[in-house]
């Protein structure tokens, strides 16, 4: 095990390596002056705008300023924003609010889509499995902007069950409406891969032979039919994750959502390369992360698979 785990860090560098490069590649590819943003409509002293320049490195070639920017990760420095901030305190403020929305949808879409999923796929051609199927394309065919606005104005303004806006320290309360519709983008494809992997282990031989040796449905239905269908649907919402942080963008600033989507959205307008780089950096870091903890849950949830080398 541990040297399985040794090897998957091994093999993460070259991913790490190789996002950062390609990000801050691209950030730098961008045309514009990212300094002369900062001053708005007046002309900035040529004085000034070239100490900012030697300040933040811009004066130097790009694969001077990303090896700078790699050796200060390496020293724990993500760098400061053309606001004057350090990187870290940004990280520090914004990542927390979105990994928690993000966890609270993940929660959200794996515990319904999994429930529903194993029902439809248990009562395959009922009319239960036909709404099902009918919600989940209703779901998959709206833009997640849309979803927003309508969960707004009908549970926020309507009803009055939600606030429409995040209020500051982004509260557990206030980010439950944002959570089920950022949930919402994944929800149907976790319950259509549920069911469908439900329906095919339902089929194979070990099943059948435990229905033969006289096991109840209660047993059956936990432990050898729903244990043996969540491997593709735990890959699935591994990978989701990361979409989640990611995708979280449009749904943080329909709620005002004081979170890394906002944050990355506004860096990326203004050009702050080592605040965006800085940001998927952690974000990738955290998928590999993810995804190592998901390999490792491989070998609970079916017992053939072993980690040897």
């Amino acid at each position: 095990m541990a040297g399985y785990i040794f090897r998957r860090l091994l093999q993460a560098l070259p991913v790490l390596v190789g996002t950062t490069f390609l990000i801050y590649f691209m950030v730098f590819a961008m045309p514009g002056d990212p300094l002369l943003a900062l001053f708005g409509d007046k002309t900035p002293n040529p004085a000034v705008l070239e100490r900012l320049r030697e300040q933040y490195h811009l004066d130097q070639p790009f694969i001077v300023q990303y090896f700078l920017y790699l050796g200060g990760i390496l020293r724990g420095d993500f760098g400061t924003s053309f606001s004057g901030e350090p990187v870290t305190d940004i990280l520090a403020r914004t990542f927390p609010v979105t990994i928690r929305l993000a966890l609270m949808a993940l929660f959200i879409e794996f515990v319904l889509g999994v429930l529903i999923g194993l029902i439809s796929g248990l009562r395959k051609g009922k009319l239960f499995d036909a709404s099902a199927l009918v919600i989940s394309l209703i779901l998959i065919s709206l833009p997640i902007f849309v979803i927003a606005f309508v969960a707004q104005f009908i549970f926020g303004i309507q009803l009055g069950w939600a606030r429409t806006t995040v209020s500051a320290g982004a509260p557990i309360q206030d980010l439950i409406l944002p959570a089920f519709v950022l949930a919402s983008i994944t929800f149907a494809q976790i319950v259509r891969l549920t069911r469908s992997s439900v329906i095919e282990t339902q089929s194979l031989d070990f099943v059948r032979t435990a229905y033969g040796k006289g096991l109840s449905r209660r047993r059956i239905i936990p432990v050898h039919i729903l244990r043996n269908s969540l491997i593709p649907v735990v890959t699935y919402a591994a990978t989701d994750f990361g979409v989640l942080l990611v995708g979280a963008t449009v749904t943080e600033g329909i709620f005002n959502v004081p979170g890394v989507g906002r944050t990355l959205y506004q860096a990326i307008i203004r050009g702050e390369g080592p605040t965006v780089v800085s940001f998927v950096t952690v974000m990738v870091l955290i998928y590999l992360v993810v995804n190592l903890v998901v390999d490792l849950l491989y070998g609970l949830l079916d017992p053939r698979i072993r980690y040897v080398k």
